[in-house]
Order: C-alpha cells, then structure tokens, then sequence
C-alpha cells in the first residue's frame, strides 16, 4: 500500500505562505540578471555615492495593496484546501480501517478496499497540484501588478534622496554581507508607495481560526536578483 497522501492536504493548507516561493522577473526589465539598479542623482559632491539597500520583494509584498490583494487570493482559495484537507482526513481514515480489519478481510474485500484507497489518493494528488499551480499563477500575477507600480516610486525616491546606487538585499545570491540599518530604505519606500496608492491598511483580523493562512504571504524567492531596471 502507498504512503499516506497527508504530506499533500498539508501542502495545500499551506499554499498561502509557501506558493509564492517561485521565481519572478523583475517587471522594469524582463531578463535583467544584476541585483543592483542605478537612479539618477541628486547633486552630490563631486565623486561622491550615496548606497542605499532595499528588500525589494519583500517590500512589495508588504504594502498595502500587496497584502490587500494577497490576502483576497488567499481567501479565495480557502475552500479549496478545505476541500484538499478532508479528502486527505478520509483517505487517512479509510487506510487506518484497512489496518483494523487485519486478517478478517478475504483477499478480494483487502484488494478491492486497496484500489479504492489509491484511486482516492492520485485523485487528491492531482487536484493538489492543479490547486497548487493555480495559485501560485494568481499570487505571481499579483505580485507582477503591484512591483510595476512600486518600481517607480522607488527610483522616485531615491532620485529626490540623491542615492547613486541601490542594492536589492532579497535574493540569496546579494552581494551585501553588511549594511548599516540607515541604508536601509525599505520601510521608507513602502510607506512612499501607500501614500501614492491610497490604499489603506488591511484589517487584521483577531478571529481567525487556527490554522488560517497570514494576511501576507511568503515573499517571492528569486531565482535571479530582480532589481535591474532601466533608469
């Protein structure tokens, strides 16, 4: 008899924190394989460079729009891990009745009880992954729509704070071992971006119940840094 199928209901109960860990081009320049982006400057003394550092993906994620927006796929697909869950629970169920019967079952009741048992788990795997590529679509989507807008008032902000340079700290691969917490520009540019969008803040909800996915789910991990855009 085949593993328990549980590994997938959990799978699809946690779509919402863990489906966004996919690869994402940044949307100023499809392709672009540098974790830096330069801006131009305001005046600086002559030879001088301002460097700032930036969790870009993260950021967009945090917005307000980003969690609005997230949060509603989350809510949307949250009958469908339901659904994925006991579906899971029964075959779980079934399987442990199996187990009860022993030896009392004839060799044609074992069979037939066995063939139900793996119909219902590549049924439930099937759908698991079909629920899974379906959100994971609509969450890159989202992000995609909401890291074109913060783009531009990221260069926006760092023209009018004359930074000559900005490091993308969200990908594994950055080049910044070390940066003093003031270069850090993220909290500044998510707060420039809720101004420019009018988006207000999500509710937080304090009943939620157990197990519920968070309001913002996992930033997207990049499988190239994703902050090469133009100027």
């Amino acid at each position: 008899m085949k593993p328990s199928y549980r590994v997938l209901t959990l799978l699809a109960a946690t779509l919402a924190t863990g489906a966004m860990a996919q690869a994402t081009h940044h949307p100023a320049s499809a392709g672009a394989s540098t974790s830096a982006v330069s801006v131009p400057s305001a005046p600086t003394p002559a030879g001088a460079v301002k460097i700032a550092i930036i969790a870009f993906q993260p950021a967009v994620a945090q917005t307000n729009e980003g969690q609005r927006d997230f949060g509603e796929i989350q809510k949307k697909f949250a009958p469908q891990q339901a659904d994925l869950k006991a579906k899971g629970d029964e075959i779980d169920s079934l399987k442990k009745q199996l187990q009860a019967a022993g030896s009392s079952l004839s060799q044609n009741d074992r069979a037939t009880r066995l063939k139900v048992i793996d119909d219902k788990e590549k049924s439930l795997q099937r759908a698991a992954q079909d629920a899974q590529a379906d959100f994971q679509q609509q969450m890159s989507e989202i992000y995609q729509k909401v890291a074109q807008k913060f783009y531009p008032v990221l260069q926006d902000y760092c023209v009018k704070n004359g930074y000559t340079l900005v490091l993308d700290i969200s990908s594994q691969q950055s080049p910044v071992v070390y940066a003093d917490r003031a270069s850090d520009i993220t909290p500044a540019v998510i707060q420039a971006y809720n101004i420019q969008s009018g988006v207000p803040a999500p509710v937080k909800s304090t009943t939620a119940p157990a197990g519920a996915p968070s309001a913002v789910p996992a930033a997207p991990a990049p499988s190239h840094n994703s902050l090469g855009g133009s100027n």
